[in-house]
């Protein structure tokens, strides 16, 4: 489902922005650390100061409305070198297990920063990639 050329364009971004939804159709967007494996994006909650007296509104989100998008761009002052993939999918929320260890594997790998956070009992959004858009030129 994903090419190559949006696989890699993918895996070169830093950021990309998760759009959730609540059960009316309240649209919330915010930036994310991710990382694409297989034909799943995993974004692992982080220990960045947040509320502790009720999940995030993303996940708030997920748990009513599973259905998402993650854009991923590239921005330049040339906008001939304008270009972005969007990844529309189902979203889940792993507490534990194999696959969500995994994912807070490949996370550390490609942040540093995660490297000094203790990420082990936080939950990760595993999104299947369902249907992916691209525009513009995808190759750097």
């Amino acid at each position: 489902m994903i090419t190559e050329a949006q696989r890699q364009f993918v895996n070169a971004g830093r950021v990309a922005h998760l759009a959730t939804a609540d059960a009316h159709g309240t649209p919330h967007v915010v930036p994310v650390c991710y990382a694409l494996i297989g034909e799943t994006i995993y974004i692992t909650i982080d220990e960045k100061p947040k509320r502790r007296d009720r999940p995030l509104k993303r996940v708030r989100n997920i748990m009513e409305n599973p259905a998402v998008a993650v854009t991923v761009d590239r921005w330049d002052e040339d906008w001939s070198r304008l270009a972005w993939v969007m990844l529309h999918g189902r979203a889940e929320i792993l507490e534990r297990g194999h696959e969500h260890d995994a994912a807070q594997d490949v996370l550390r790998k490609k942040y540093p920063q995660y490297r000094a956070m203790d990420l082990t009992g936080l939950p990760v959004i595993a999104i299947l990639v369902q249907r992916v858009l691209n525009w513009g030129e995808l190759r750097n």
